[in-house]
């Protein structure tokens, strides 16, 4: 039995990574009044929650990692969940102070 993913799965996981790469290029020009400022925190929000879902399906598909043990998943989910807290904390620490 192959652990691997087929080519249909590596196919849907390409599609999804596109299109959530669209989604978050278009959250950034939604508002063209603030082209020069930081992104509106909705939309921040929306590309860090797809950054995450892109991280995710790679860690999983292009990795392999659902045929892993629950120990190698769990502590490069953790890594993902700490690095978009992270990100989040500073874009909301820049935009508090800034």
């Amino acid at each position: 039995m192959t652990t691997l993913p087929g080519p249909r799965r590596l196919l849907i996981t390409w599609a999804s990574l596109m299109a959530l790469t669209l989604i978050s290029m278009a959250s950034a020009r939604l508002d063209p009044a603030a082209r020069a400022q930081a992104l509106p925190l909705w939309s921040a929000g929306l590309v860090l929650l797809a950054g995450g879902f892109k991280a995710h399906r790679v860690l999983m598909v292009y990795l392999n990692l659902r045929a892993a043990g629950s120990a190698w998943r769990g502590a490069f989910v953790g890594l993902l969940a700490l690095t978009l807290t992270l990100i989040a904390g500073g874009y909301l620490a820049a935009r508090w102070l800034g």
